[in-house]
């Protein structure tokens, strides 16, 4: 984990979530290795990572839906192998493929959910009214679900999980599939009501996403990598500097890059290469002198594969390439780890 930044919220927030080596094991394959984090009330915390890395399964330990290996969780200051429905009833959940029924109303859908989250009699019509307005379905209650468009139906999947108003709420990519403009609205529901204290965590693939949360906790191959804020993470060091390269052949080009002396990584962004040049012994002037000079030789070392291309030039990273680099980096020292068991 980097060493800038704890697994716990930076100012003084309450605990509301609190995972202490969390482990869940299929058999011989581990989905989560030892997951320490804290997420304090009113907080969103973004759980950033490839398909495959533990996000879901970590959730669904949260939610009190699959028991921990080892480890404890705690959620709303109950524990989650142990008071599994007391958890369930002070948290709202959206799963990848969160159940709507196409056939009933955007209303009868949230009745439906009103009673499985016993919502009382007394209450229903305001919380039906409170869930239409948070999630902003006013005008469309009375419309089928199947007649939405993405956006729409996981606005309404949103207020079916706030029925109960639950203090803590578990999002699993809720806006996967779903057109830029409608991913941004649901990110300012998710806002609204982390500023009424909700804490949220949500799982997500989309890089642009990590934006918007307070902070963001990335795993790889169900290991925290690190945790921290945007702002955080685009200062971690990644141990060298980063520049930018156009040309027309770029997978050709990348290979070439990538074998060459003193750069660490060549990656695709677009149509550009973002190339990682290792920093040199000495002070920070001097290192990226040596950095400089290096990008400078790289428009030679690609004539001479018959690749024509431009200068590099210095670019700060963003949290995609600071993302591959950690990981890249755990990756690294995880093989290194086993060579080394291997040969003991």
């Amino acid at each position: 984990m980097s060493v800038f930044s704890p697994s716990t919220p930076t100012d003084a927030r309450e605990p509301v979530v609190v995972a202490r080596g969390l482990t869940k094991r299929f058999g011989t394959f581990t989905a989560v290795d030892r997951l320490d984090l804290t997420i304090g009330k009113g907080e969103v915390v973004g759980f950033i990572g490839p398909n495959g890395a533990g996000k879901s399964t970590a959730i669904r330990m949260f939610c009190a839906l699959l028991a921990p290996s080892a480890g404890i969780a705690t959620v709303a200051g109950f524990d989650v192998a142990r008071e599994p429905e007391s958890v369930r009833a002070h948290i709202g959940y959206m799963s990848q493929k969160f159940s709507l029924y196409d056939d009933l109303t955007c209303r009868e859908n949230l009745r439906f959910f009103a009673g499985i989250y016993r919502v009382p009699r007394a209450l229903l019509d305001e919380r039906l009214r409170f869930a239409i307005a948070m999630a902003g379905i006013e005008g469309r209650e009375d419309a089928l679900v199947k007649t939405l468009a993405g956006g729409w139906r996981q606005r309404l999947a949103l207020g079916c999980a706030i029925l109960h108003r639950p203090p803590v709420l578990f999002l699993d990519e809720p806006t996967s599939g779903v057109e830029p403009q409608a991913r941004r609205r649901f990110w300012d529901l998710i806002h609204r009501l982390a500023g009424d204290g909700v804490t949220v965590l949500v799982s997500t693939h989309y890089m642009d996403e990590a934006e918007y949360c307070n902070r963001i906790a990335l795993i790889d191959a169900g290991r925290l990598i690190t945790v921290g804020s945007p702002s955080e993470l685009r200062g971690e060091q990644l141990g060298g500097q980063l520049f930018e390269l156009g040309c027309a052949a770029l997978s050709e080009a990348v290979t070439v890059l990538r074998a060459t002396p003193a750069v660490l990584d060549a990656a695709i962004f677009g149509d550009k290469l973002h190339v990682l040049v290792a920093d040199q012994p000495g002070d920070a002037a001097a290192s990226a002198a040596s950095a400089a000079s290096v990008a400078a030789s790289l428009p030679a070392r690609l004539a001479q594969a018959g690749i024509d291309a431009p200068a590099p030039v210095p670019i700060r990273p963003g949290l995609e390439d600071v993302f591959v680099q950690l990981v890249t980096r755990e990756n690294r020292r995880v093989e290194a780890g086993r060579a080394r068991g291997a040969t003991a």
